[in-house]
């Protein structure tokens, strides 16, 4: 008996795109699993309030620049004095509106909690920078939120 040996040939392009239906089939197969196991979890979703203490401040007139530029430095330094102090920013009034009542510095301090605010206002670092603005200061405006 003999055997004879056939060769099939099976262009390359067809073997391609067998192997993309292939890849795709197995992608929607283990993707369906994965919305299934998924759909069994229950998983409350992540809720973190933060609390924000906003800080605008109004100049004298008179104002020595270099006193302005002094409490702007002592106040970006309280958050490496108190540790309670999660999160700092501040930037200068840029508003087109004209409704900034004179108001030209925005801070924001956030706090995790009011216990960690309440250790953060009696703080001696933050009240000798408070200190600073009896002679600059013309106004103030200050307001804490939760945020949501």
């Amino acid at each position: 008996m003999i055997r004879m040996k056939t060769k099939i040939s099976i262009p390359k392009a067809s073997i391609a795109i067998f192997l993309i239906l292939l890849s795709f089939i197995i992608g929607c197969t283990i993707n369906e699993q994965s919305q299934s196991n998924s759909e069994n979890k229950v998983s409350a979703p992540i809720e973190t309030k933060l609390l924000r203490h906003i800080v605008l401040f109004k100049f004298k007139e008179n104002a020595d620049p270099a006193a302005i530029t002094k409490v702007e430095e002592a106040f970006v330094a309280l958050p490496g004095k108190v540790t309670e102090v999660r999160d700092f920013e501040w930037g200068l009034n840029n508003s087109s509106e004209g409704l900034n009542k004179g108001m030209t510095h925005c801070f924001t301090v956030t706090f995790n909690s009011e216990q960690d605010r309440a250790v953060y206002l009696p703080h001696p670092d933050h009240l000798a920078f408070v200190e600073l603005l009896d002679d600059v200061l013309d106004d103030l405006v200050v307001v804490d939120y939760w945020t949501k």
